[in-house]
């Protein structure tokens, strides 16, 4: 089994910075993509960031692209998100997911384990 929690969510003005921080637990951590997802109320969890096994091939969605950076630390077991230049439609529950490969894109590639979510909320 694979345990996944998040921390490092709070309250931004626009144009401000968060970093998020997902602590796993599980012996694949290091063979295994990993990514984070987001879900604003009422809408559906979407792909935000995918980072390779090894940490060499990261994606991003359109939206998050020049604004986000995700790395990996192995010898940790802990994968982060940089949020920079955070813009009103951020705001949503951010979710940390195992991939089920070394590499996963933002529809493929992914396991049933998520953290708990940390809740990102940017004002104007």
């Amino acid at each position: 089994q694979v345990q996944l929690v998040e921390s490092g969510g709070g309250l931004v003005q626009a144009g401000g910075s968060l970093k998020l921080s997902c602590a796993a637990s599980g012996r694949t951590f290091t063979y295994d993509a990993m990514g984070w997802f987001r879900q604003a109320p009422g809408k559906g969890r979407e792909f935000v960031a995918a980072i390779s096994s090894g940490g060499g091939n990261r994606n991003y969605a359109d939206s998050v692209k020049g604004r986000f950076t995700i790395s990996r630390d192995n010898a940790k077991n802990t994968v982060y998100l940089q949020m920079n230049s955070l813009k009103p439609e951020d705001t949503a529950v951010y979710y940390c997911r195992s991939g089920r490969a070394p590499v996963a894109t933002s529809t493929v590639g992914w396991s049933d384990y998520w953290g708990q979510g940390t809740q990102v909320t940017v004002s104007s």
